[in-house]
């Protein structure tokens, strides 16, 4: 009787039958064999193998999930659909490349199954294999007979993948090969060290309190005298070292931060250590002494006031925080009206060119207070910008978020919805340095556009079915339209 990978081989070579490779004629069926064979050189986990075998079957012949999960069982069907693209019938495949291939790195990157993250590996690796033979042979011709016929896309495809896999799979031969491939294709892309073993220091959260969390991932109190930041599972090792770049320069240029002293693995999780001497943030200090509002509204004012005079070098370390603002645009507010998108993207363009510093992401639970002094946390979209980015995010962060249910807000910050309100109002006059109704509210114009448009980006990426997210969308876009009718400049 032939076990699971021997009937797997069966059914592959009837089902791939007369087909053949793009290059050089080769039966098809050479592909997957190869890769179940680089996969038997990682594991030992039949159901891997069998996937590897089979991994092609419902993109390149008329077999289904079903019947594979029928024959070979429920795992071995979702490791075929983790490598299996969408279909966009009736377009051509040229056309739908890049649309295919980000929705499948998406899935690479949510997966916390390593069989996955092999499968991929092992495909990967052997089209990697082909192509390094053929360029041999033909070099830039080559590109011209694949869908994607730029060399440059083709890149920015395997580089993510590599890029998703290293972390579980960098000590695995397959992986140092797939680098050097890489390497060969596209000289210099990746470090050599990453061909060669490397091991990330590996370090356990269990029982560590959560002091912080953000849009990429939660802060926990390591112990008395560190912190580690660990990053969300679709975060790649170059979004953790663009961070910690980030602190290190913001703290060169006098930004008061914590520096990371290195990288490190949670699990299937990157993460970044910071010193950071046991300390409570602002928020905490506020949920302890609303009463005192007004003064840590003062202290934060008086740090951005600090951060936004800050003059960012001329060499392209800090991006640009417009880029944010216009992401935002157009994926809300362009979706929605395409009239007011342009509004929208025509004052934010209109903003004149500003080479200081923004946080990016200043809220009272990301500053930590040591020894009386200040020290911010979470770096990641530190940036050069103008600063009513900033006071629309702090504006975002304490009211609109909270418009519909006061508790998004109460349980992010620590304390009450109301406590959040009265805070950004203290911490609007005292940046302001003005009592000035007038003024504060036109301040808070300029803001709310900018609320409003990341707002409808947040809403549209978790879906707009719901009427309650209808509502939320309808609001934003009705006051979009009425100031921008009234605005001319979101400059203050």
């Amino acid at each position: 009787m032939m076990n699971m990978l021997e009937e797997a081989v069966v059914y592959a070579t009837v089902m791939h039958q007369g087909k053949v490779r793009k290059f050089g004629g080769r039966p098809y069926i050479l592909h997957p064999m190869e890769v179940a064979q680089i996969l038997s050189t990682m594991t030992d986990d039949l159901e891997v193998i069998t996937a590897g075998m089979l991994h092609d079957i419902v993109e390149d012949t008329d077999g289904t999930l079903d019947e594979i999960e029928k024959r070979f069982g429920e795992r071995v069907a979702k490791l075929v659909d983790s490598e299996s693209e969408d279909e966009y019938p009736g377009e051509d495949r040229s056309a739908t490349w890049q649309q295919r291939k980000e929705g499948s790195l998406l899935n690479l990157r949510k997966s916390r199954d390593v069989g996955v993250k092999m499968l991929w590996l092992a495909d990967k690796l052997a089209n990697l294999r082909s192509l390094s033979q053929i360029y041999s042979e033909r070099g830039e011709a080559m590109w011209s007979e694949l869908h994607q016929d730029d060399p440059q896309r083709q890149l920015w495809y395997y580089k993510s993948v590599a890029e998703a896999l290293e972390l579980s799979l960098n000590r695995t031969g397959a992986f140092k090969e797939l680098i050097k491939h890489i390497n060969f294709l596209w000289p210099d892309t990746f470090d050599w060290e990453k061909a060669v073993y490397h091991e990330y220091r590996e370090v356990s959260i269990e029982g560590c309190k959560l002091i912080g969390r953000g849009a990429k991932g939660d802060v926990y109190r390591y112990d008395d005298e560190l912190v580690i930041k660990v990053f969300n599972q679709n975060n790649l090792y170059q979004d953790v070292e663009r961070e910690t770049t980030l602190a290190r320069e913001a703290f060169i240029l006098g930004v008061p931060t914590a520096i990371s002293f290195g990288i490190v693995a949670v699990g299937e999780r990157y993460g970044a250590m910071y010193e950071l001497v046991e300390s409570d943030t602002i928020s905490d200090f506020i949920a302890r002494e609303p009463e005192r509002v007004d003064e840590y509204a003062q202290l934060m004012a008086g740090v951005a006031r600090e951060i936004h005079s800050i003059e960012a070098p001329e060499d392209g370390v800090f991006p640009d925080a417009l880029d944010r603002i216009q992401e935002y645009i157009r994926g809300g507010v362009a979706y929605e009206d395409e009239r007011l998108a342009k509004k929208c993207m025509r004052l934010v363009n209109a903003l004149p060119e500003c080479n200081t510093l923004v946080h990016g992401d200043f809220h009272t639970s990301n500053v930590f207070m040591f020894e009386d002094e200040p020290l911010l946390i979470d770096m990641d979209r530190i940036s050069r910008g103008h600063p009513i980015i900033e006071l629309a995010d702090l504006y975002y962060f304490y009211v609109i978020l909270g418009e519909d249910d006061p508790s998004v807000v109460s349980d992010f910050m620590g304390f009450p919805y109301e406590t959040a309100n009265q805070f950004f109002d203290c911490f609007l006059r005292h940046y302001l340095e003005t009592d000035d109704e007038a003024r504060i509210g036109d301040v808070k114009d300029k803001a709310m556009i900018l609320c409003c448009t990341r707002m409808i980006r947040k809403v549209r990426k978790g879906g707009v079915t719901s009427s309650e997210a209808r509502t939320v969308i309808e609001r934003c876009l009705e006051r979009i339209d009425d100031l921008t009718a009234k605005l001319d400049t979101l400059e203050f």
